[in-house]
């Protein structure tokens, strides 16, 4: 290999690597914001999920109406799971908040027996308690439902916020990827626009000239995609590992999506960006090359 073939050949490796290493860095930045929108989704469920709500019985209930009562309630499509909390059960609890037994001051145990229930995720909200609240409540062995309103409201209106706030950012993030990613494509089309231009003249069609840097750009959009998930894993086991299990949060089907998301955002930016590139210089004039 000549030294001049060699350098050339150097040159194009390096504009390839630096090409692919500028768009995987960018694809990891919306990757992050997408895998952020799928956390703040994961973690309104999980909160949801783990706020328990207590449905109070009846003093004069009875184990066999204890037991009817809380199959009807599991049988419910809103009911994720439920267990039994006895009269002995919540005057521990009491003991060991208030420090002090109630049943000596009282004369009496002042604490219920009640069913504690957690709900699906989609049912946490006001208008679906309400109904949920409503139903329960017509069993006759059922004194009331308790939950904790605030922190209900706190949840679904901070979580509300901080989605659409991260999905405008995300929306934000795609353009500034779009722009970017295109911008360093344009340069790595720069070099060759006497080529386009000549291919132009010989009267190869717009659709042969630009095949190539498309499907060339495709594949760098697809290694992109590649390495900016193998950050993404690696940032996601990182976090797992020393702070929070993730698993908990986003499910697998998620974390595909969202690998597989990344990869197509790669191939799509890239690609369109190789066609508008293209189609700037195929469209201008010869003497204007010069001045560009």
């Amino acid at each position: 290999m000549s030294k001049k073939k060699k350098v050339s050949t150097i040159r194009f490796l390096n504009a390839k690597i630096t090409s692919a290493v500028s768009i995987t860095m960018v694809l990891v930045l919306l990757g992050i914001t997408i895998l952020i929108l799928f956390l703040g989704k994961g973690l309104s469920g999980f909160l949801k999920e783990n706020m328990s709500f207590s449905v109070m019985l009846s003093n004069d209930i009875t184990d066999q109406e204890i037991t009817q009562v809380r199959h009807q309630i599991e049988a419910q499509p809103f009911v994720r799971s439920s267990r039994f909390i006895s009269k002995e059960e919540a005057k521990a609890e009491l003991v060991k908040e208030l420090g002090d037994d109630p049943e000596e001051l009282l004369g009496f145990n002042p604490a219920q027996d009640c069913i504690e229930i957690f709900l699906q995720s989609e049912y946490a909200n006001n208008d679906s308690i309400a109904v949920i609240n409503q139903l329960i409540r017509q069993n006759s062995n059922v004194t009331d439902l308790l939950y904790q309103q605030e922190a209900l409201d706190l949840i679904n209106d901070n979580l509300s916020k901080a989605m659409t706030v991260m999905l405008i950012l995300a929306v934000i993030l795609l353009f500034i990827s779009f722009t970017l990613i295109r911008n360093t494509i344009r340069l790595s089309v720069y070099s060759k626009r006497f080529l386009i231009n000549t291919m132009k003249l010989v009267g190869a069609t717009n659709a042969f000239i630009r095949r190539p840097f498309v499907t060339d750009n495709m594949f760098t959009g697809i290694i992109a995609g590649l390495l900016a998930d193998g950050i993404i894993f690696a940032l996601i086991s990182y976090f797992s590992r020393e702070y929070i299990p993730m698993q908990s949060i986003i499910s697998l089907f998620d974390m595909m999506v969202i690998f597989v998301a990344v990869i197509a955002f790669g191939v799509l930016i890239a690609t369109t960006a190789a066609a508008f590139a293209v189609n700037k210089y195929l469209k201008m004039d010869t003497n204007n090359l010069y001045y560009v």
